[in-house]
């Protein structure tokens, strides 16, 4: 059976983006996993989870090799630290999944 672009994302993209997030928010802001985990809307053992975990390691590797998507993870990175609403990122992450796949980045996941 064919996976929908939509099940692609939500099992490989969005961990991806989740740990290179969570990663940011600890080591840019010098956030604590619980403040972090605040601010992402989980729990401080999943943002552990994501910064110990080498699950997804591909997709964060090629997602880290793109200038313009982790421009744009950065800038999310900025907004969650300024304490942007939930529908603010929803928008922008939204955006970037786009662009992700766009440029054929998924199907390289």
């Amino acid at each position: 059976m064919v996976k929908s672009r939509c099940e692609l994302i939500t099992k490989y993209l969005l961990p991806a983006l989740r740990a290179l997030i969570a990663a940011r928010l600890v080591s840019k802001y010098n956030l604590t996993q619980i403040e972090a985990a605040k601010k992402m809307g989980t729990t401080q053992a999943a943002i552990s989870y994501y910064l110990n975990s080498k699950r997804g390691a591909k997709a964060i590797a090629l997602l880290e090799k793109d200038t313009e998507i982790m421009k744009d993870i950065e800038r999310i990175v900025e907004l969650m630290n300024k304490g942007s609403t939930n529908i603010q990122l929803g928008d922008v992450l939204c955006k970037l999944c786009k662009r992700i796949n766009e440029k054929g980045l998924l199907n390289q996941i």
